[in-house]
């Protein structure tokens, strides 16, 4: 950071800090501007990141800067959202301590990109696996849920949000992130019943009406014109040109299933926003005694309808009021006025309560899941396989408007109890590290606003515990009577004032119907109208009837039945803000302030009158004060030594010593006085900015000097590395010659380098191009001295392919191999039709097993067929051919006709087979002659010839004894006598008995490519 203070008069400092006249809200404000008009949207105020809309792209947020910033610490390199996000992680992962980011600002001031970026640095840079990647698909779907039905377009933005978000992160012990929860906070409900001039409803109303088809319309009885509805047209704003509602209706009707909603549960969900649209429209008339009725009793109906409520029990909710008084449950009619408040405090409360049941089926989805658990993350779990959580709040910053109304009051409230958070934590974290140090705290002065805190929680006399007794008490309430009873209770507190209570100067800027309050950022003036309607509880008895499954899971039946009073609206954020600072005080938290620079979004615009008012609404000048209580700069010995040694002749170029005494040394050359530093046990801290500039500068104008002596340094040791290289080469040079010279003699001195330079050269050519088949015989040629390595090479590397091919070849293929190689060892080069079979696979049988007959199956007994062919047997006399099947056992053959066996040939029996030479199918079997079972060879012919010779040869081990024979074949018949069988070659295949008695045999000519 130290190394942008020399450009500070063009771009200003980089922490507020170090501001020369911190207590200037002008000189505050100028920095921002310089560092604005830079394109510098981030600045520090110690660990606090400011942060300024930019309103247009910048490229700061590529994954190189993220690279840039991971790891790297706090203020070594220049602010950014993602040294406060990988800061924050790596406290998390190292402390073991659950970490919170807490994001405030304006609407349009970028609350809601910042978390954005910091889920995105964490989403790249964290460690990731598939449930991340499925956990980042869920979070990025429920963003345009939580939008459609939680932001809406305001005078200041068109897609604000109008809700606080706080959001935990779960890491697990590696540092992925593994599941999420949200909590909500203060949904502006007044926007469903009332919106200001060129503002809207909130998005969903106008995407279901927009993008919603016609049939969906029709059963949520509805029309598209927006006009037609009391609740969107207040506003006067249906269309607006940034915004297309159909497309994103159709972007939310997707998310929906993503995130775990099922179709029913969307239905349900479109009744309850349909339903609105109708209580909206419901109209109410007055009697001639003031009772109130309900003149549209069809619109009546179609609420009931979608809201799956009794239509009287929903008419008797809108028309009167319960209260319970000693144990005594009393109904009093509503007058008109008070009817209207009752339809639109159900209109509020039902939309209201149907967002957090959406925000909790948002939960459920991004859960942590372990095994077939579903835990819902709240507070640290040690014991469970994940350890810490990071939290990040977006919330509104404090809100000045011109009419500020119950909604005002409640943001603010949370801002004041956010800004006492802010002070007690950041005090406290200051003066830990004090202590850590062992420097002596100095009490600082801050403005406490737990007065204003007390002001407004107090019990029994703060604001919200009096308008809770308005609204209960029995009787007519209204926004007057709750305005007296303040003004008689806090008469006299120094933060509260009203018209009657104000001196005169004062009551000409206040109405009637206001107070003010004095907060810690300003004075706001609050307008009572609408006040105690906005904190009534509901008669919620006739929701909690609802067939809706989300309304009657939001409208309890133990709300009903418990006899204890309900909590008013007030009182509801009261406790769950109370639950939001124990979840914030339970952590370490990291401060994001967002600040818009002006109300046009245009860039490059700086309106100073706004920026001012969101400083002093932020709180960022105490914050500052607060910082600068103490010490303006605070380092770490070895990182301040680092960077300024050059500027002692002691420390530079490098200290051995203590780091303490190094720190010390040059603080003394450097003429520090004691006033304006402190040496703690690990850091040095530095009280006045000018103190540090001052160094700065003196850096600044020691680098030239610096700069001439790296630059000598390195230019001499670049001219020693470059003779010394040149001495190397010429030696090189030389013994490489004077090898070349002795290569022929034995190895020795004199040639050893060369001989080896030859081997080396040789074995680095043979390892690139090793044979990478066996069918491959190519070898480098060797040098004569390695012609007996070379060969035994060879030979190792040919053994080592051969095993690893036999390794990989398959049962099926090994037996397929095998048979080819005994059929190249009968046939190759010995008959002609070999060569068109080598291609051809053999197969385990060339019939089917329904081709053989059962009988002869049953015959055979256990003896299984092997193999088994169609042949055509030639009779011994007369030549005749009769189809046969020959089926090969394992001990011998048969030749089978049909169902019947008519001859068995053992293989122990088998004298020979005789093959031709040419490309008939033509086969004998010999038989002994003194064998009388048998009469004579049998003489067969087969399309499979090779394929079944082989097979037969194998499995009768006589595979020496089949002959191949050029021109005829003699044989054995009956009797002793002899038979011939005469191979000529011809232009087809023919078989037939010769002119001398002869089997004669014409073979196909094979036809030469």
């Amino acid at each position: 950071m130290e190394s942008a203070l020399t450009a500070r008069d063009r771009v200003g400092v980089q922490d507020f800090v170090l501001l020369e006249n911190y207590n200037s809200e002008a000189a505050f404000i100028e920095n921002l501007r310089r560092r604005f008009k830079e394109n510098l949207i981030y600045t520090y105020i110690g660990s606090v990141l400011v942060s300024v809309n930019p309103y247009k792209e910048l490229e700061i947020y590529s994954k190189q800067q993220m690279e840039r910033y991971r790891g790297v610490s706090f203020y070594e390199i220049s602010p950014h959202i993602y040294a406060v996000s990988d800061n924050t992680y790596r406290a998390m992962r190292t402390e073991r301590k659950d970490q919170c980011i807490l994001i405030s600002g304006e609407s349009g001031a970028g609350k809601t990109e910042a978390s954005k970026k910091i889920l995105l640095y964490y989403a790249v840079t964290c460690p990731a696996n598939d449930h991340m990647a499925a956990l980042g698909d869920r979070l990025l779907q429920s963003n345009p849920v939580l939008e459609a039905f939680g932001n809406a377009k305001t005078l200041r933005n068109d897609n604000s949000s109008r809700f606080g978000k706080y959001m935990d992160v779960q890491f697990d012990f590696r540092g992925t992130p593994v599941g999420g929860h949200i909590l909500n906070y203060l949904l502006e409900k007044s926007r469903v019943v009332h919106q200001n001039q060129g503002e809207r409803n909130f998005h969903i109303f106008y995407q279901l009406l927009d993008g919603g088809d016609d049939n969906l319309l029709s059963t949520l009885d509805l029309e598209r014109n927006p006009q037609n509805y009391h609740y969107m047209v207040k506003g006067n704003c249906p269309r607006v040109s940034s915004i297309n509602d159909k497309n994103n209706w159709k972007v939310v009707m997707k998310a929906l299933p993503v995130i775990g909603f099922t179709e029913q549960e969307v239905q349900k969900l479109l009744n309850i926003i349909a339903g609105v649209l109708h209580l909206g429209n419901t109209q109410f008339g007055e009697g001639e005694e003031g009772e109130t009725y309900i003149t549209t009793e069809t619109q009546i109906m179609t609420l009931a309808k979608l809201l799956g409520v009794d239509g009287s029990a929903l008419r008797e909710a809108l028309t009167h009021k319960k209260l319970t008084a000693k144990g005594e449950e009393m109904i009093s009619p509503l007058n008109f006025e008070q009817a209207v408040c009752a339809r639109d405090a159900l209109a509020k409360a039902v939309y209201g309560r149907t967002f957090t049941w959406l925000v909790e089926k948002i939960n459920q989805s991004l859960a942590v899941k372990v095994g077939i658990s579903i835990i819902i993350l709240w507070g640290c779990c040690c014991d469970l396989p994940f350890n810490c959580m990071m939290g990040l709040l977006d919330i509104y910053g404090f809100e000045v408007l011109q009419h500020n109304s119950f909604e005002q009051f409640c943001i603010n409230y949370c801002n004041e109890k956010l800004q006492q958070l802010f002070i007690e934590l950041t005090l406290r974290s200051e003066q830990e590290e004090y202590e850590t140090e062992g420097i002596a705290w100095e009490t600082v002065k801050y403005f406490d606003n737990k007065i204003i805190c007390d002001l407004i929680e107090e019990k029994h006399k703060g604001i919200i515990s009096i308008l809770d007794e308005e609204c209960l008490r029995p009787g007519e309430t209204c926004d007057v009577s709750f305005l007296e009873k303040l003004e008689d209770t806090l008469s006299g507190h120094p933060h509260f004032v009203t018209h009657k209570l104000a001196n005169g100067k004062t009551r000409r800027v206040m109405s009637r119907e206001e107070f003010r309050l004095l907060h810690y950022a300003g004075e706001v003036n609050y307008n009572v109208n609408g006040t105690v309607s906005c904190n009534l509880s509901l008669d919620q008895s006739v929701m909690c009837q609802s067939d809706n499954q989300i309304l009657s899971h939001c409208f309890r039946k133990e709300e009903v039945i418990d006899q204890k009073r309900q909590e008013m609206a007030a009182t509801q954020f009261k406790n769950s803000l109370m639950k939001l600072m124990e979840i914030l005080m339970s952590k370490e938290p990291s401060y994001v302030r967002c600040i818009k620079p002006n109300d046009a979004k245009q860039p490059g615009k700086f309106d100073e009158v706004l920026v001012r008012h969101q400083v002093k609404y932020l709180g960022l000048m105490e914050n500052l004060r607060v910082r600068r209580a103490g010490f303006a700069y605070r380092r770490r010995f070895e990182a301040f030594l680092q960077r300024y040694k050059p500027l002692c002749p002691e420390t530079w170029p490098n200290w051995n010593g203590r780091l303490v005494d190094g720190v010390s040394l040059l603080v003394n050359h450097l003429g520090y006085k004691p006033e304006e530093y402190k040496l703690g046990r690990s850091k040095i801290f530095i009280r006045f900015p000018k103190t540090l500039f001052t160094t700065e500068d003196a850096l600044e104008a020691k680098k030239p000097e610096i700069v001439i002596v790296i630059q000598s340094a390195w230019r001499g040791m670049k001219g020693r590395r470059r003779a010394k290289r040149r001495r190397q080469a010429a030696e090189l040079i030389r013994r490489f010659i004077k090898g070349f010279i002795y290569r022929h003699e034995e190895y020795c001195p004199e040639n050893e380098y060369f001989l080896d330079h030859v081997r080396y050269s040789f074995l680095k050519n043979l390892h690139k191009n090793l044979p990478k088949s066996v069918l491959d015989k190519s070898w480098p040629t060797p040098p004569p001295s390695l012609v007996e390595a070379s060969e035994h090479l060879r030979r190792l590397h040919m053994r080592n392919m051969v095993i690893k091919y036999c390794r990989r070849v398959q049962p099926e293929w090994k037996k397929q191999m095998m048979q080819k190689v005994v059929a190249s060892e009968i046939f190759k080069d010995q008959k002609d039709s070999y060569p068109q079979s080598v291609g051809r696979l053999f197969l385990d049988s060339r019939l089917e097993r329904e081709q053989i007959n059962l009988k002869v199956v049953q015959t055979l007994g256990n003896d299984k067929v092997q193999y088994g062919v169609s042949v055509i047997k030639y009779d011994r006399r007369g030549f005749k051919p009769r189809p046969r099947q020959l089926l090969l056992t394992n001990t011998y053959a048969v030749l089978v006709d049909r169902t019947k066996i008519k001859q068995k040939i053992d293989y122990t029996a088998l004298r020979g087979i005789s093959v031709s030479s040419l490309t008939d199918g033509i086969f004998v079997l010999h038989m002994p002659s003194e064998d009388n079972k048998q009469k004579g060879d049998v003489v067969l012919q087969c399309s499979h010839v090779i394929e079944l010779v082989t097979k037969l040869a194998m499995m009768a081990n006589k595979i020496n004894y089949v002959n191949i024979s050029p021109g005829s074949i003699r044989f054995s018949m009956a009797r002793g006598k002899e038979g011939i069988i005469d191979f000529v070659r011809g232009s087809e295949l023919k078989v037939a008995k010769g002119k001398r008695g002869h089997l004669l045999v014409v073979s196909q000519q094979l036809r030469l490519n």
